[in-house]
């Protein structure tokens, strides 16, 4: 979502190093300008209405929901786990449920995007808490371990397998979720799977660690695009519109509510593996009828409560329909063969697995298709190292799990979608339109995973990752220097075309990359883990003696030891834009919106007795200043 128009709302070694835990709620609202919740009347509270969604004479009364879920970046290769239930409760304890059905979910699918789950009914209200039921009795989870994926186990902090988790939600008295007859509110799920867990990969299977806590806010702090899907329930040609039953995931049924699309001109629509553009592509998504399979991606604006859908995919275009399909990226190329790393291997019965490694077969009828790209001109050499794809085929072998041998997909009469990549790394030199870099990591995989053999023209031009170029056309490149890190998103170069190696639709230098700052103070936690806390930031002491595994901060592909600096740490928030800031201790949670709020409390709790066990921050880093500017900050407190 882009934060102009919206008021809604990385490297995988990191895990020898131990990452740890955080998970987030982000309860965000539409603003008063159409939206019908915010800021401005939340600490007023509404008593619920009498409103029963499944009684046609009180479903005039009821407000909505918009349910979403989104996650942060962490080590993770994959993280499946079934939700059962997320609960609201109003002050004076009516408790209202808003997903009809457990539905299963990957989180590490939602780093750069987030999903809309479920639109539900419920009774207008400020809504001041909520529990949300997680199942981890099927769940599938997997980390990185050298150049494999390794199956993992999560337990609570005394060693115990987990198995269904409920999770408190508690809203801070300055923002509440006020929901208003007739109008939508957001509901967004943020799991922050990096600072989620404390992952141990030497045993096996691996273990990690969580120390689950909640955070809610009524304003977004991270802003992302989101994705829909379900079944067609009607085409609106004159309004540029078309409706669909919410069906998340890969779910094959359940009611998660009705949800408008609206597509414009320059949506790009793929309806049964054929290309169409604005008002064509809704024609061909009627003509496909009611009941077909949508996905869409787009963003929702606050002023007029729209979803606007850049890329729309439907029917056989949909994964997991009429054929199977593996999603991940390509990691090395023989002649017509790819293997795809990091695969989610999706059958045609709709149900997804995690599998490490699945070989392809493409061949000169394979159909291509490019994000932001409206023709279907593309070839098979289209696609090259790196790329994260999207394939449809059919599976030669059965996939059992990760560890099975490696599966091959036949997808030579199947299709191709190409996605938007995402690079880390170092820059070496830049020219204008041309960043060259050390490339430490691709969609968030080690470099050293993927065989660059046949990208360059000639065997002598295949891409180096120790100077990776970057096309970076008309994009500035002012801020850009030497030995700092670079984020880029974009597509690599066609097979056999390199150089440049790829073209990027967007670079972010040293001073917009996000950092993370990570910290534990063992099991017993520290009574002074700052040199200094104020108004204007707080003061991290680089050396007390009770800092464990966990000190280090990092941004982009640096991996920074906190201990080994010439100075304590600054953490401070930023002058601008939405903060969240939480305390956890026990087993409640107090956030707040205001960073001289958080200070007091975090001040008055530790007053010798409670200690802090770890903390975690989020935001740009300056290493000339050893400061870190903060949009979130947790910390969490071990109260006697």
């Amino acid at each position: 979502m882009n934060a102009s128009n919206s008021c809604l709302p990385q490297a995988s070694g990191l895990s020898k190093f131990a990452a740890w835990m955080t998970m987030f709620i982000v309860l965000a609202v539409l603003s008063a300008c159409g939206g019908g919740a915010g800021t401005e009347d939340s600490n007023t509270p509404v008593a619920a209405a009498e409103c029963d969604p499944n009684d046609e004479s009180t479903f005039a009364e009821c407000g909505t929901v918009l349910v979403a879920l989104t996650d942060a970046d962490g080590d993770f290769v994959n993280y499946t786990v079934d939700v059962l239930s997320l609960t609201l409760e109003t002050a004076n304890g009516r408790i209202v449920e808003t997903l009809p059905r457990k539905t299963r979910i990957n989180f590490t699918d939602y780093v750069d995007l987030t999903e809309l789950v479920a639109i539900a009914s419920i009774p207008p209200a400020t809504y001041v808490s909520g529990t949300i039921s997680i199942d981890y009795t099927d769940s599938e989870i997997f980390v990185e371990d050298g150049d494999e994926a390794k199956a993992a186990v999560v337990t609570d902090i005394d060693a115990n397998a987990l198995t269904q988790t409920d999770l408190k939600i508690n809203l801070s008295n300055r923002d509440r979720l006020t929901v208003v007859r007739g109008r939508s509110a957001l509901l967004q799920l943020d799991f922050d799977l990096e600072a989620s867990h404390t992952v141990d990969i030497i045993p096996t299977p691996a273990t990690a660690i969580s120390e689950q806590f909640i955070v809610a806010e009524v304003s977004p702090v991270d802003e992302k695009d989101i994705r829909v899907r379900g079944p067609l329930a009607n085409v609106d040609e004159d309004e540029m519109s078309y409706t669909i039953a919410v069906r998340p995931f890969h779910d094959r049924d359940g009611d998660f509510g009705r949800m408008k699309i609206f597509v414009t001109d320059d949506t790009e629509l793929e309806v049964d593996e054929s290309m169409f553009v604005g008002v064509e592509g809704l024609r061909a998504l009627s003509a496909a009828g009611t009941g077909t399979p949508t996905i869409a991606h787009g963003t929702l604006t606050t002023g007029d409560r729209k979803f606007t859908a850049n890329i729309v995919l439907a029917g056989s275009s949909v994964p997991g329909i009429d054929r199977d399909a593996v999603r991940g990226n390509v990691i090395a190329r023989n002649g017509n063969f790819l293997t795809v790393r990091g695969a989610t291997v999706i059958s045609s019965d709709r149900r997804a697995h995690f599998h490490d490694n699945v070989v392809v077969e493409v061949g000169p009828e394979t159909r291509v298709f490019k994000d932001g790209y409206r023709f279907s001109d593309l070839g098979i050499d289209a696609v090259s190292i790196g790329q994260r794809v999207t394939i449809r085929g059919n599976k030669a072998e059965a996939v059992t799990d990760a560890a099975s041998p490696q599966i091959l997909l036949d997808a030579t009469q199947g299709a191709v979608r190409m996605h938007v990549t995402h690079l880390v790394g170092m820059v070496n030199t830049v020219v204008p339109g041309q960043a060259d870099i050390t490339l430490h990591g691709i969609d968030r995989r080690r470099v050293d995973l993927f065989d660059f053999t046949g990208t360059g023209v000639s065997p002598d031009q295949d891409a180096d990752p120790d100077n990776y170029e970057i096309s970076t056309g008309v994009l500035p490149l002012a801020n850009f220097a030497a030995g700092k890190p670079i984020v880029a998103w974009g597509f690599p170069t066609a097979f056999g075309m390199a150089p440049p190696d790829f073209t990027g639709r967007t670079v972010v230098d040293f001073t917009g990359v996000r950092s993370s700052l990570g910290v534990g103070w063992g099991s017993n936690g520290t009574a002074a883990p700052f040199a200094g806390m104020g108004s204007d930031g707080l003061v991290l002491d680089n050396q007390n003696p009770d800092i464990d595994q966990r000190h280090y901060i990092k941004t982009g592909p640096l991996l920074i030891d906190l201990t080994s600096l010439d100075s304590n740490t600054t953490i401070m928030p930023r002058q601008t834009g939405r903060m969240l800031f939480y305390i956890k201790s026990n087993d409640s949670l107090r956030q707040y919106s205001d960073f001289a709020d958080f200070v007091d409390d975090l001040t008055a709790s530790l007053d010798g007795a409670t200690t802090a066990r770890s903390m975690h921050a989020r935001g740009p880093y300056d290493a000339s200043t050893n400061t870190l500017t903060a949009y979130k900050i947790g910390v969490y407190l071990i109260e006697p």
